[in-house]
């Protein structure tokens, strides 16, 4: 049997490995799955995001739904974390997502999460799959009045702008903010939530077409938004990804504030507030050492857990953390959102930035960071988890182990939602930790490629 869910949902370039026909069984199969125990008409939330492909995603995803005998109401283009609040706000018996992030636009993904607002289980991720493969033409037709029908969510981004508000205590006042929406699911609600808690607002990535989401915008393109805090002389830049799930920051000088920096920011915060559950922050292995140090110097436990922001709620949710991410930018405020939230991050990033009055980049000092190298590796999706199998490969990483033993670290490993194996070398030298990594890369492309 093929495998269909990644890290983070079914993703693929849309119409090619993504198709309408895919985007319909998981419409009807995942409806199926999650509502099989209910005994009414279940409910299933669908956002997505400004990508061209949407429309056709869309339409065939709630056509599966309808199907099966399901509600489906479409919430328009909206934040993924709004989805996963929504869902728990209106009760609904699952919600949605279509949409591929951080990804070109060219991608897309489905996404789902349960009635409690959290990302499915790896079992019922299973279930699902072995449903499209094995077993789709024996679900069930409902007829006549059982039959599913569409609606539509007309007050969701009110709902969840309502809802962001209630994250942080007073406002923004006195504040100013450059944002960059990526032109993506943001693009309306973000500039109007700072707006209206009283920050000075100046935007850009605010005009989707379609095609320009994530387009050298947004968390993964930052040096435009560097340049614009620097010429409106604003407090702090907030860069979100595509779906707004992602936030990262530039500050006054114009420089970077990543993910590992804004979980110190917050997490001493939380610390001095007796907030911070079990003092402990969760972390991935790709977080800077200079994570750890910083919670070493702040008796705060820096708990590390594999790639992927699901690993890290599966973590704080095992043992009762309420603070954790990635250094992406991907960042879980477990007392505030099921998932990663973009606009709560800024939002307790804000709140600091206010409190402490001091400028961002005196806030960011109470972590260190660590020179680190990563290089994405363009390989296919069959050999994207092969690396180790081959034994140039295998001889290579280990000839970098031996070199950065005692100062520094290696981490390899295949992404989980596009066809990349990524090498990150983290160590006290910036220009020997390039050169390793594209030779490294090099021997990974010829090898794989």
């Amino acid at each position: 049997m093929g495998k269909l869910f990644g890290t983070d949902g079914v993703r693929g370039i849309a119409n090619q490995e993504l198709t309408g026909e895919l985007a319909y069984q998981l419409g009807r199969a995942g409806a199926y799955v999650l509502t099989k125990e209910l005994h009414h008409q279940p409910k299933i939330l669908v956002g997505t995001d400004t990508r061209r492909s949407k429309d056709m995603l869309e339409s065939a995803f709630m056509a599966g739904v309808c199907s099966i005998g399901g509600y489906g109401i479409s919430l328009g283009v909206i934040p993924t974390p709004a989805v996963a609040y929504l869902t728990r706000h209106y009760q609904a018996d699952a919600g949605v997502v279509i949409s591929a992030s951080h990804n070109p636009m060219e991608y897309n993904g489905i996404k789902f999460f349960d009635n409690n607002g959290y990302k499915l289980r790896d079992a019922l991720e299973e279930e699902i799959e072995n449903i499209i493969f094995h077993e789709f033409t024996s679900l069930p037709n409902p007829i006549g009045r059982e039959v599913g029908k569409l609606g539509i969510g007309p007050t969701s981004s009110i709902d969840y702008l309502k809802f962001l508000k209630t994250t942080i205590e007073g406002d923004l006042q006195g504040l100013s903010i450059a944002i960059d929406c990526a032109n993506g699911a943001a693009y309306k609600i973000a500039p109007l939530l700072f707006q209206e808690l009283g920050a000075k607002v100046y935007t850009m990535g605010v005009k989707p077409d379609g095609i320009n989401i994530n387009d050298k915008c947004g968390s993964t393109y930052l040096k435009p938004l560097q340049q614009f805090v620097k010429q409106t002389k604003v407090d702090i830049g907030i860069a979100l990804d595509g779906d707004a799930d992602r936030c990262l920051a530039i500050d006054e000088n114009g420089e970077v504030v990543d993910g590992d920096q804004i979980l110190a920011i917050c997490g001493q915060r939380m610390k001095e507030q007796g907030i911070l559950k079990k003092d402990t922050i969760v972390a991935t292995v790709m977080s800077n050492i200079g994570l750890v140090k910083m919670g070493q110097k702040n008796n705060i436990s820096i708990q590390q857990c594999s790639v992927g922001d699901r690993y890290v709620l599966e973590t704080m949710m095992e043992n009762g953390y309420n603070l954790g991410g990635e250094q992406s930018g991907h960042t879980i405020f477990l007392d505030k959102n099921t998932t990663g939230d973009g606009l709560v991050t800024a939002l307790q990033l804000l709140q600091v930035l206010k409190e402490k009055k001091k400028p961002l980049s005196q806030l960011k000092k109470v972590i260190s960071i660590y020179p680190q190298v990563l290089i994405n590796v363009k390989v296919s999706n069959g050999n994207k988890n092969k690396y180790l199998e081959d034994p140039v490969i295998k001889e290579a990483i280990h000839r970098l182990q031996e070199i950065f033993s005692n100062e520094g670290r290696v981490l390899i490993r295949p992404s989980g939602t596009e066809p990349l194996i990524r090498i990150m070398l983290e160590g006290k030298d910036q220009e020997v930790l390039l050169i390793e990594a594209k030779k490294l890369s090099e021997i990974i492309q010829q090898r794989l490629g």
